[in-house]
């Protein structure tokens, strides 16, 4: 296992997580997520596995359609660290371009279909 740290770009949200190394990504073609055209982590993370540091008044909650999902974004620069996803409550994805280390851009990825979900 190994730990990866990130933040958004201001620096008010922070996380560290345990997981097997990064080797690829999943991007998702929902509405939302084809928008912010985040890389996400390739597994699903137990809210108990995510450990957040961030000030009461940093993290704003956007939902839409169903509200199953939650999309998580600092208020204070807007960047998007990560979500609970939709299709497994009290699990999370982080946004690989917050994390320390990973180049995104390196990494090859899946594509989950989100927009068609129902």
């Amino acid at each position: 296992m190994t730990e990866y740290h990130g933040s958004c770009h201001c620096g008010k949200v922070r996380f560290s997580f345990e997981s097997a190394p990064i080797e690829k990504g999943i991007r998702c073609n929902c509405s939302i997520c084809a928008r912010k055209g985040a890389l996400m982590s390739p597994d699903p993370l137990p809210e108990e596995a995510l450990k957040i540091e961030a000030p009461d008044d940093a993290l704003v909650l956007y939902q839409f359609g169903a509200r199953t999902a939650k999309h998580f974004f600092c208020r204070h620069c807007g960047i998007y660290p990560f979500h609970e996803t939709a299709r497994k409550a009290g699990h999370y994805r982080v946004n690989l371009g917050c994390v320390d280390g990973v180049d995104t851009f390196a990494l090859p990825f899946d594509v989950f279909d989100g927009k068609h979900l129902l």
